[in-house]
């Protein structure tokens, strides 16, 4: 495979590429799709809108000849596509991907965990922002239990993919979660990793009195267990990552409005219709959908997405102000797949 690694203008390589294949999802997490925002008469996309597999495949292939080693499956919630382990298996074929993981809320995982194991995939997310009932349907916006993605988790764990949970922390809402859920991963060995409200999108209600910090965060979990610090294994990892003293378990946090992590972002992000976006934060994508069915060669993509790469400036964490949370105009984290 003939490769042309592209940086952009940090010198930042392209190596990692996530996409969001659905942009429905089953819940209405108030961070992510607020239920006032995506009511029952929001429309969402038609299936011809979205990008299909061939096309995704394609895609794929040209990204990896640019460098791309990492794929991420998003959403929406990614399981309410039919076939997902089909896409999996295809993407597990192309040369030069090393890893494939998928964000999920752990609903499917039950059904689907073993076939996507088969299928290639090696790593699941799943999202769990508190094990009280009440706080966690709060959070979620529906009626669904946290019971349910436990059982999730389970499957997931049986199937033998590599299980970590995410929790979005928002103070006056779950924060009185953060010491249950660390102490229900420490004891299964499960790698929790925080993540701090972020001012995605236009609809969540940021600011940032709701934001539990980093700092915070490590007070609350060291009362568990004395915490070190470990190093990050790869350019471009987000996570600052911690490990219970004399333990194999870590916890990680996503520290994207106290501590920035914009200087080695490798990260790409394509939409459910085929845009490419070059940062969560970004104001517009690029169409690769409207490219790929107007009859573009392979070269031409990939030409053109290594165009977009070489001119990338992103670092929105790094310049974020009052101004910037206010004034610009963000993509939603369920369009552009978190």
């Amino acid at each position: 495979m003939e490769l042309n690694h592209v940086n952009d203008k940090y010198l930042r390589p392209l190596q990692d590429l996530r996409i969001s294949i659905m942009d429905k999802c089953n819940f209405r997490c108030s961070y992510c799709m607020p239920q006032d925002v995506f009511g029952e008469d929001y429309v969402f996309m038609r299936e011809e809108e979205l990008l299909s597999f061939d096309e995704i495949e394609r895609l794929v292939k040209q990204f990896t000849h640019l460098g791309v080693k990492k794929i991420r499956l998003t959403g929406g919630e990614p399981l309410l596509r039919k076939n997902v382990p089909d896409l999996i298996g295809r993407l597990t074929k192309i040369a030069g991907i090393e890893d494939i993981a998928l964000t999920t809320n752990g609903v499917h995982l039950v059904k689907q965990a073993q076939a996507l194991k088969e299928a290639g995939l090696m790593r699941v997310n799943i999202s769990l922002d508190a094990l009280t009932a009440e706080t966690f349907q709060e959070m979620n916006g529906r009626k669904v239990a946290p019971n349910v993605v436990l059982k999730g988790i389970d499957a997931a764990m049986e199937a033998g993919l590599i299980v970590k949970i995410n929790m979005v922390v928002r103070k006056g809402v779950n924060e009185d979660e953060v010491i249950k859920l660390a102490r229900y991963c420490k004891e299964r060995e499960i790698t929790l990793r925080f993540i701090e409200f972020m001012d995605v999108g236009q609809t969540n209600g940021w600011d940032f009195s709701q934001v539990v910090t980093k700092k915070e965060l490590l007070e609350k979990v060291s009362t568990i267990a004395p915490l070190e610090e470990v190093g990050r294994d790869y350019l471009g990892e987000v996570a600052a990552k911690y490990r219970y003293k004399g333990t194999k378990t870590e916890i990680g946090i996503i520290s994207s409005v106290s501590d920035t992590f914009c200087g080695n972002c490798t990260r790409a992000r394509i939409s459910a219709d085929g845009k490419l976006y070059t940062c969560l934060f970004a104001e517009e994508g690029y169409d690769l959908r409207q490219l790929i069915r107007s009859k573009a060669n392979d070269a031409d993509i990939k030409s053109t997405i290594a165009n977009i790469w070489s001119k990338r400036t992103d670092k929105y964490s790094e310049e974020r102000t009052e101004e910037t949370v206010r004034n610009r105009k963000k993509i939603e984290m369920s369009y552009i797949g978190g």
